[in-house]
């Protein structure tokens, strides 16, 4: 299966993404702000990154923007639990997130995404 790098800063829904991708079979990296996160991909590029966009040290708007420009091919999944105000994810495709989701997600959400994304 895929290799996807999750980005985020709190360790509880990087824990809940890993176990829903781990057992669909994906190998999974964390990063726990977007500094490691970048460093982590351009040592080794993942298939798919799912970032948040609100995190201390470099925020998942920049990861998106560093990632969509250094690597043409980079697929990333920008979400943010933000609420009443879709204009962060809206920006975060405009820096070239593939996919957005608002935090809290569903397994079934994440499952269907993080598919289709892999598959297009």
């Amino acid at each position: 299966m895929a290799t996807i790098l999750i980005v985020d800063d709190d360790a509880p829904i990087r824990g809940a993404l890993r176990d829903i991708l781990e057992a669909e079979g994906h190998q999974i990296r964390e990063a726990a702000d977007g500094r490691i996160g970048l460093m982590l991909y351009r040592e080794a590029p993942a298939d798919l990154v799912i970032t948040d966009v609100l995190m201390p040290e470099r925020d998942g708007m920049e990861v998106t923007l560093a990632l969509t420009q250094e690597f043409l091919d980079a697929r990333v999944i920008a979400m943010t639990g933000a609420t009443g105000d879709q204009n962060f994810l809206n920006v975060a495709k405009l820096f070239g997130a593939r996919r957005i989701i608002q935090k809290p997600f569903t397994s079934d959400v994440i499952r269907r995404v993080v598919r289709f994304t892999l598959n297009h």
